[in-house]
């Protein structure tokens, strides 16, 4: 089923929908998404990869990591999506479109998925559904994405996705746990008309 979206929630962005997803706004005033954003952003996998410029260690600085996801999705920089099971509502993980520039119509992309979530294609889908959202709806031309070197799970949800491979960023990312060092990065990017992947 094709990916849809809905702005009956009254957002500056939409609810998106497709390949049995929900793609609906993170909320600082909701407990259950704090307790969810804290332990995605605290799930060792997740830091082996990735270093937030803001440390989320605890319910607070969760809630207030939150807040500034909705302030950036209030301005039009960012769009942040709850990833859920469309039939049972389940949070299964956060996709989002970052560094939005209508200008030069340019975004870039993260995922992430809860631990117990994980092996059932879930960051695939959500990009997918995001992506083709980003390109249409958004008009954004051109999408990038990059991960840490070696992280092999994120390069195939890129590729299966249509995000090619371009190269690799030097020092462009901080290394695990540390905002003092850095590591390299694979870049991936797929543009508006590179042709749409097809997930089963």
């Amino acid at each position: 089923m094709a990916p849809t979206s809905d702005r009956s929630n009254g957002s500056l962005f939409p609810e998106l929908h497709g390949h049995g997803l929900r793609l609906s706004h993170w909320r600082a005033d909701r407990d259950a998404d704090v307790e969810a954003w804290l332990r995605g952003l605290s799930d060792r996998e997740f830091r082996r990869w990735n270093t937030p410029l803001r440390l989320v260690a605890d319910l607070d600085s969760a809630r207030a990591s939150l807040r500034a996801k909705q302030d950036a999705a209030a301005d039009g920089t960012s769009a942040s999506f709850r990833v859920t099971d469309a039939a049972d509502g389940t949070t299964l993980g956060h996709v989002g479109v970052n560094a939005i520039d209508l200008v030069f119509r340019t975004g870039r992309v993260g995922y992430w998925v809860l631990p117990e979530a994980r092996g059932r294609g879930v960051a695939t889908r959500a990009l997918a559904v995001a992506a083709r959202w980003a390109h249409g709806d958004l008009g954004l031309h051109r999408l990038e994405l990059d991960h840490a070197l070696d992280h092999d799970a994120s390069c195939r949800v890129a590729e299966r996705c249509g995000f090619r491979y371009e190269g690799t960023l030097r020092g462009a990312m901080f290394e695990a746990g540390r905002h003092d060092a850095f590591r390299d990065s694979h870049l991936h990017a797929r543009l508006a008309t590179d042709p749409e992947p097809h997930l089963p």
